[in-house]
């Protein structure tokens, strides 16, 4: 993949990724990481909001490629099954690295965006109309 930043290790001064774990990293810690990743690279000049937005649809198809034609039952089974189990968290590492860097490269700040799209989801989706149902917002 060319200019591509999914699926490398961050470089030899970093850490290995494996040591990192949701429970002991930020969001600005994984943020810095990526970038780190592509300045020492060169790599900037490639990620337009346009190549990254069109990555992150790509590396997304790879992930549904795994659940391609099964059951929603069937779906818990592929994402549990051990030999099965690397190969789609390799997938969904590249989203959300891809996600990240589109997040650089744009100066959005995510943590900020998710706050603001998860208020207004709580204002579309009330839990006492929402709870249980799979119904569109202005269906509810």
């Amino acid at each position: 993949m060319t200019a591509g930043i999914a699926g490398h290790s961050a470089g030899a001064h970093a850490p290995p990724m494996a040591l990192l774990t949701d429970s002991n990293t930020t969001l600005a810690d994984l943020k810095a990481r990526v970038l780190a990743f592509v300045r020492a690279r060169d790599w900037e000049q490639f990620h337009s909001p346009k190549n990254l937005s069109m990555a992150l649809a790509a590396e997304s198809g790879e992930l549904m490629e795994h659940f391609l034609w099964s059951t929603p039952e069937q779906s818990q089974a592929v994402a549990l099954d051990p030999a099965k189990r690397g190969k789609i968290a390799d997938e969904l590492a590249d989203v959300v690295i891809y996600a990240l860097e589109f997040a650089n490269i744009t100066g959005l700040d995510l943590a900020a965006a998710i706050e603001a799209k998860m208020s207004a989801n709580a204002q579309k989706y009330p839990v006492e109309k929402s709870r249980g149902r799979s119904e569109k917002y202005n269906e509810l």
